[in-house]
């Protein structure tokens, strides 16, 4: 849930469409979730796959030597999965649904080898996120922040909340340093402290985006979607450039139902990091499916196979497109 960090999971739904008369005799559905690295390759090792619904842990399984496992017969409702195991960082999805329009999804998790692992600095530096006052951070402070960063890198969270502690308290307005707090407390396990920092470093900067996403995806974990698509609203405002911050709005304003919006914003990753976030296009075509705009969705699905042609995912798309297709006038 941590943004501006090296380590990239690229997870989205991926939409199978059922016939609508039989939707309403659908209670449960069936995930299958698919591991590979960065380079599509699938891991070789087993991987603990975990399915979690409202903070509880509801299944487990491991992944085959393809980097495949599955959850059937799940009840409707939003939920994360997350992958860990020898030799990959731990990797925790956004948020996605099992509805009764679908029976069977798919959901993308990549993954990067625990050697890879990356402190999750924020942008240090970016003018749409730094304030006066960071400016003005002693340089005794911004030592103590970077001693933090590498122990954070080396995934060491309490000595960098010990140290991110001591740069605070030479300069209590550090806003990156609270939303790093932020992020070693949210691997900890204290979802209290890391909202309290969180909240300590939009204090510090209002405009500070990265706070305004972490706490969006904590919202996201309670199915707060309103309350997360609210911060993510103020993220984008404070960095319009951020595709990525984007792309998250756009999920979550089809989870919180807000179907044009999120097609809008879907338009505005597209347009800005052309190619970049393909999946986006998977949102727009959920949104217009549930606006009735079939035709629509048919053409985003066209778009994520331009910006993707190949691979599980580009064969997933076509699937999904004949299922919309026969649907079609």
């Amino acid at each position: 849930m941590l943004h501006h960090l090296r380590l990239v999971l690229l997870l989205l739904p991926f939409l199978s469409l059922s016939l609508p008369q039989a939707a309403a005799q659908i209670k449960t559905g069936n995930i299958h979730v698919h591991v590979t690295y960065l380079d599509d390759r699938a891991p070789t090792t087993q991987l603990k796959v975990a399915l979690t619904g409202g903070g509880n842990q509801v299944a487990e399984t491991y992944t085959n030597d393809h980097g495949d496992a599955q959850f059937l017969s799940v009840a409707l409702g939003n939920y994360q999965v997350s992958v860990s195991g020898p030799g990959i960082q731990p990797a925790v999805s956004e948020t996605f649904e099992v509805d009764a329009r679908r029976g069977t999804q798919s959901i993308f998790v990549r993954v990067q080898p625990a050697s890879e692992d990356g402190p999750p600095k924020a942008g240090k530096g970016d003018s749409a996120t730094v304030s006066a006052n960071d400016l003005k951070v002693p340089k005794k402070a911004s030592q103590e922040f970077d001693k933090a960063t590498k122990l954070i890198a080396k995934q060491q969270w309490q000595k960098a909340i010990d140290q991110l502690n001591k740069a605070l308290a030479l300069y209590p307005s550090y806003a990156e340093a609270y939303n790093n707090l932020g992020v070693a407390y949210a691997r900890l396990g204290d979802p209290a402290k890391e909202r309290e920092a969180l909240q300590k470093a939009i204090a510090a900067n209002d405009h500070f985006a990265p706070a305004f996403v972490n706490l969006a995806r904590m919202e996201m974990k309670e199915n707060n979607f309103a309350a997360a698509e609210a911060n993510l609203n103020k993220a984008t405002t404070a960095d319009p450039t951020d595709a990525r911050t984007l792309a998250l709005l756009a999920q979550v304003q089809l989870l919180d139902h807000h179907y044009q919006d999120a097609i809008a914003s879907a338009g505005k990753v597209h347009g800005m990091s052309h190619g970049a976030f393909p999946l986006v296009h998977y949102i727009a075509a959920r949104a217009c499916e549930r606006l009735n705009r079939l035709a629509d969705a048919v053409s985003q699905l066209k778009l994520f196979l331009t910006e993707e042609p190949a691979g599980e995912r580009a064969a997933a798309a076509r699937q999904e497109m004949a299922a919309i297709q026969k649907q079609l006038p």
